[in-house]
């Protein structure tokens, strides 16, 4: 049996994660990642304290121990530095990818090594599969529905060495009903629906904070003004509400296609397959991941652009210089730059790369 710090987060997930690491005879102490703490006042519910108090009350319920670790420098330098970043250049980051690899399986995890503890746990809907050579593999979770392995596209194998993910297994209702079934205190707490830690915040709102406003004109992919756009950090590719433009017709909206950051514009076109740069086959990928052994040469694979939708057929071409090219079998809606591909097997269940989108082509 292992001595293992399970991620409480206050959500019914980690709890739940804990209390099956404990029946399994592990020696399981909770710990809270405070990472933010919404000190800019910003419009939204951010409600660190009490989820930590809800983890706190879960530690108890289960008898472990519980402490709260401050990692709020950390995540502003690895997490925050990098969203910020990602959109004042004109791309779209994916801060819950990069807190996993960077804070969860990173700075936490050291923290565990740290003091202790074999591995780390927390509540993601993923599997780690024991090779035969020693390695291990990320695998999606059994409920296609919760699957988060997604999430985890960055992770290395020295990370999955040390990471566990014991609701992997299950289905959400059943990890609902183990809550219940152990009269865990937060078994009916709603799932959070906010920015990694930073709770549920709207990403404008965030942003705004932060990022200065920069407004320009929005434009037709033929070049006609149609309205004034508040900064292109604001929108994102294949955005069809809150961009402020009228629909030309019933039945026809527009739909955010490109960002012209040297002439501050934000394009837009019809929501169709012909719009020119709402659908593409082609992309270049940078920042390869991988979790268990590279990959070379042409390979087909299925690759996921975005979280909740399918993987899809693709053939991934490795370069020399780490980075790579993918072709898709079909064209893909609004692929987008800084958002993060997650690169399954052709079984669709082992997740054998992860990256960024660089260039759409």
């Amino acid at each position: 049996m292992a001595r293992i710090l399970v991620g409480l987060s206050g959500g019914v997930d980690s709890a739940v994660a804990a209390a099956l690491l404990q029946r399994q005879g592990h020696d399981v102490v909770g710990a809270y990642m405070k990472n933010w703490i919404n000190e800019e006042n910003i419009a939204g519910h951010c409600p660190w304290m009490e989820d930590i108090e809800d983890a706190r009350a879960v530690a108890e319920k289960l008898g472990i121990e519980f402490c709260v670790v401050n990692l709020m420098r950390d995540y502003r330098e690895r997490v925050v530095k990098y969203l910020l970043e990602g959109y004042e250049s004109g791309i779209t980051p994916n801060p819950d990818v990069m807190c996993n690899r960077e804070m969860k399986f990173g700075v936490f995890l050291d923290y565990a090594l740290e003091n202790g503890f074999e591995a780390v746990a927390t509540g993601h809907y993923c599997r780690r599969r024991s090779n035969d050579d020693g390695t291990f593999d990320l695998l999606r979770g059994v409920d296609d529905n919760k699957d988060q392995s997604y999430f985890l596209a960055l992770v290395n194998q020295r990370q999955l060495n040390y990471a566990r993910f014991p609701v992997g297994e299950l289905r959400k209702p059943e990890v609902r009903a183990l809550a219940d079934e152990l009269d865990l205190p937060n078994a009916k707490k709603k799932d959070s629906q906010g920015i990694c830690f930073i709770g549920e915040v709207k990403m404008s709102d965030f942003l705004r904070e932060f990022v200065a406003d920069s407004p320009g004109n929005i434009v037709t992919v033929d070049g006609e003004k149609v309205g004034r756009h508040k900064g292109l950090h604001l929108y994102t590719l294949g955005q069809r509400k809150g961009h402020g433009i009228a629909s030309p017709r019933f039945g026809v909206a527009y739909v955010v296609v490109a960002k012209n950051a040297e002439r501050n514009e934000l394009v837009v076109g019809y929501d169709e397959l012909i719009t020119p740069g709402l659908y593409a086959t082609r992309c270049t990928l940078m920042e390869l991941s991988f979790p268990n052994g590279e990959l070379t040469g042409e390979v087909s694979v299925l690759a996921q652009a975005r979280y909740r939708t399918s993987a899809e057929p693709a053939m991934l071409t490795v370069r020399d210089d780490g980075n790579a090219d993918l072709v898709f079998d079909d064209p893909q809606r609004a692929l987008t730059p800084g958002q993060i591909c997650a690169i399954y097997d052709l079984d669709d269940e082992a997740l054998i790369a992860g990256s960024v989108f660089a260039e759409i082509l």
